[in-house]
């Protein structure tokens, strides 16, 4: 059952905790403060990143002055106001992008990273969105500026990102293909738009995509980067924003350069809170542009599963699954419903 939303803040609160074996367990730790500019969050539910299980394998810090409890995306609602907040109440109901804190029952979050809730998402369900949303939003629209009638290829289809750029993509009239490691996750991905799927366990996206490609949505790096590069059109942009297949590799200049293609790095978690592509900036773009295609059932949250806090454990491995399709996410003891 959820808690009023006028239940005081305890001095202590549940969350996730890291241990020096890389293990975790729910433990109590001090609730945090909210500082100027930000507002507390009684969570309702969390999302689990790739990002996350990076961290906890001590490959990918929190930024200097965030907590370790890892976490980048949570729904709930206000629980209290920092410091020269003006605009939410508390108990309003909002989801909101993080740079960590997730895995708990409060978190604080700068007032410019806050979303509403789209209409017709159920709170816990909002929490599948601001992570994937500001990622995707920002790397293929933003910053690669697809269109409609360019083709994306996304790798990973089956991910939490992938499943939402396909979303993405084919709201905004592009074609789609995608890379997947399995029958099923290609299934998957053409139920949710995808017009091309290829198995790279058994084909070459290359060999099948030579030049077709105007936008690459990378989570791989070092291991895809040539063939990248070969998939792309003229005028094409690689966008990398994973480095699961290795973090350093070779390109063939000359083909970069006889394309006029664009290789851009990108990550989220590590930009300025405001200021040009900041994430203030971003989340007002997915609230303004992004938001509304939610609200129109043109793009959804893809959900796996929804487990307590407590497994969390359990959900980060079934994210690294190879079966896994979309998002895990977390619901803390007393703030929300598995239901």
């Amino acid at each position: 059952m959820s808690m009023p939303a006028s239940a005081p803040v305890p001095a202590t609160m549940q969350a996730i905790v890291v241990d020096d074996d890389k293990n975790l367990s729910l433990e109590d730790v001090p609730t945090p403060t909210p500082a100027p500019g930000e507002v507390l969050v009684r969570i309702a539910a969390a999302g689990i990143n790739r990002a996350d299980l990076m961290q906890r394998q001590g490959l990918y810090p929190p930024p200097p002055g965030i907590t370790d409890v890892m976490g980048m995306e949570v729904s709930g609602t206000v629980a209290a106001l920092g410091p020269d907040v003006d605009g939410p109440a508390v108990g309003d109901p909002l989801c909101a992008l993080i740079a960590g804190g997730g895995y708990a029952q409060y978190a604080v979050v700068p007032l410019a990273q806050v979303l509403p809730v789209p209409a017709g998402l159920s709170l816990v369900d909002a929490a599948a969105l601001p992570e994937v949303a500001s990622t995707v939003w920002s790397t293929i629209v933003m910053d690669a500026g697809l269109s409609a009638g360019e083709t994306l290829l996304v790798h990973g289809g089956g991910s939490g990102i992938g499943t939402h750029a396909i979303q993405v993509a084919k709201a905004l009239g592009a074609r789609v293909a995608v890379t997947v490691g399995s029958v099923e996750k290609g299934e998957r991905c053409r139920d949710l738009g995808a017009d091309i799927v290829i198995n790279y366990r058994e084909q070459d996206f290359a060999a099948e995509l030579a030049g077709q490609i105007d936008v690459i949505l990378d989570i791989m790096g070092d291991s895809y980067l040539s063939r990248n590069v070969d998939a792309l059109a003229v005028g094409g942009r690689l966008v990398t924003i994973g480095m699961q297949g290795g973090f350093t590799g070779e390109v063939n200049v000359a083909s970069l350069i006889g394309k006029r293609a664009r290789i851009i790095g990108l990550n989220v978690r590590n930009r300025p809170l405001t200021g040009p592509g900041s994430k203030a900036e971003i989340v007002s773009a997915v609230a303004a542009d992004e938001w509304p295609l939610v609200e129109r059932g043109l793009i959804r949250p893809i959900i796996s599963a929804t487990l307590p806090l407590a497994d969390a454990e359990h959900g980060q491995a079934m994210l690294d699954s190879p079966d896994s399709v979309g998002k895990v996410l977390l619901v803390p003891p007393g703030t929300g419903s598995t239901g």
